[in-house]
């Protein structure tokens, strides 16, 4: 059992009317872990309910699904989970190569978006299929969510750059190694290039300072001053990786934290939770 906090103080970051939240799991009852993945997060289940108490709390208006490692190709907890949260959320789903143009528009007309390509362990579709899911999300007038180790982004820059659809790197690029100026010269690149944003997620995933991540607020920082119109947030809730209470983030500081690494105006702060999600996620 872990302590989900869905309560507390009142954040210091009054958050715009139609405020995003870009990166949510959420899950249900009924809807047991696939092989391959990495299992249900401890208990209980981050649900729809749960999570509209979070919403309360930190003044998000709207959000977007994206479907949990655990469920693998099996998009069937993202479309339940879409129907109780309503027109406010749209989907970040898992399609393959062999998934139909049929089966896509079925997606499209419950609120899915989006296609998650996840290079990590436990990932269901990852780089080797970026390619072939590139092409049927520009078909089909989907974006993608991107997730791999960023060590790598450098290498992977042209390959990158080449995609034909709307897509946000994840989780601040992921940069395991930690971020030098090769890194964030990419990541310019790509964002001149006009078809990538760039996601403030997960930042204790990567960070190898800890809280209070300056090393990922420092490429934050440039970033958001460099393309401020490529900016989303998301509050990575529930925060799969954190399998104990003492580990569990209190989300009013964590976005407190993050959202502190935009430039200090109300003009980027809308842009990054309210104009540029709507514009890469559809709603």
């Amino acid at each position: 059992m872990i302590e989900r906090k869905l309560c507390g103080d009142v954040p210091l970051t009054a958050l715009p009317p139609g405020s995003i939240d870009t990166h949510v799991h959420l899950l249900h009852d009924g809807y047991p872990a696939v092989a391959g993945g990495p299992g249900l997060p401890p208990a209980p289940l981050p649900t729809p309910d749960m999570y509209r108490q979070l919403m309360a709390w930190l003044g998000i208006d709207r959000l977007v699904i994206t479907q949990a490692n655990a469920h693998q190709t099996d998009n069937s907890c993202l479309l339940h989970c879409l129907r109780e949260m309503g027109d406010i959320a749209r989907g970040v789903a898992v399609i393959t190569a062999e998934t139909s143009t049929a089966e896509i528009a079925e997606l499209s007309d419950a609120g899915v978006v989006g296609a998650r390509i996840m290079d990590l362990p436990g990932g269901a579709v990852g780089l080797d299929a970026l390619e072939d899911i590139d092409a049927l999300c520009a078909d089909a007038g989907l974006m993608m969510a991107v997730q791999f180790d960023g060590s790598a982004l450098p290498q992977l820059e042209s390959r990158l750059a080449r995609l034909q659809s709307r897509w946000v790197l994840d989780q601040h690029g992921k940069i395991f190694c930690g971020a030098n100026q090769e890194h964030i010269d990419s990541l310019k690149r790509l964002l001149d290039q006009g078809e990538m944003w760039f996601k403030f997620a997960g930042c204790y995933e990567s960070s190898r300072e800890g809280a209070p991540y300056a090393d990922i607020a420092k490429v934050a920082r440039e970033i958001a001053n460099y393309a401020p119109d490529r900016i989303v947030w998301g509050s990575n809730w529930p925060h799969n990786l954190a399998k104990t209470t003492a580990d569990y983030p209190d989300d009013g500081e964590l976005m407190d934290t993050v959202l502190a690494w935009l430039p200090d105006d109300d003009v980027t702060r809308y842009k990054a939770l309210v104009t540029n999600p709507v514009e890469l996620y559809g709603f």
